[in-house]
């Protein structure tokens, strides 16, 4: 990584930090949205840990997946949940944007919050930097879920933190064509995805102990 590109690392690093209950955060809890069943265990770490990450039109479910927010990413076409937005003026928005290297327009939707700003994950940084670890041609419109790249932010601007993936459906049941989601209905895996990498990939982190999954 060049130095440029170093330093855009450390000031979103920075960034996220100012959002830590310790500095810098020592467990940092990554929440998908697929459904999970109650356990007392799971949402206890995803609540205890210093940094708690959501995504797009995520649930909160205190039975089961805990009740904390301190960063959510999301992309342009989130269905928001009723808590997507909520209690936004103490949380930080991530603003994925891998679609701009291809086609995506540059407008926000018109649905967003008038006074809420975000913070866009660099594309060069990360996007192309994580589809290269997927083995995905950087030719075609090809990128991975948010929950993949929620899970790579944390482990590359956090590396000595105890990062906690759950709520995620793709590392056992790659081969699925929609996503279950704890709010709301079922949505389909559109064509841009590539779900059995990302599996792999995140079977990798866990093997290696770079990320640990809470089933």
């Amino acid at each position: 990584m060049n130095i440029l590109l170093q330093r855009s690392a450390a000031m979103l690093a920075e960034l996220l930090n100012s959002y830590a209950r310790s500095h810098p955060p020592r467990a940092i809890a990554v929440v998908g949205n697929a459904p999970m069943p109650p356990c007392a265990a799971r949402s206890r770490a995803v609540d205890d840990a210093d940094l708690v990450i959501r995504m797009t039109s995520f649930a909160v479910d205190p039975a089961a997946l805990g009740t904390r927010t301190d960063v959510v990413v999301l992309h342009r076409g989130v269905i928001a949940s009723p808590h997507t937005f909520a209690d936004y003026k103490s949380r930080l928005y991530l603003l994925v944007e891998p679609g701009r290297l291809h086609w995506e327009p540059e407008a926000i939707p018109d649905w967003w919050p008038a006074d809420l700003g975000f913070v866009p994950v660099p594309n060069h940084e990360f996007t192309v930097a994580l589809n290269d670890l997927l083995g995905l041609d950087p030719a075609a419109p090809t990128w991975s879920t948010t929950g993949t790249m929620a899970t790579y932010l944390a482990t590359e601007l956090f590396p000595g933190a105890r990062v906690l993936l759950t709520g995620t459906s793709i590392v056992d049941t790659p081969d699925q064509t929609t996503f279950p989601h704890a709010w709301g209905d079922p949505v389909a895996v559109t064509a841009e995805h590539r779900l059995i990498a990302e599996s792999t990939l995140l079977r990798s982190w866990e093997s290696t102990g770079r990320i640990e999954i809470l089933r």
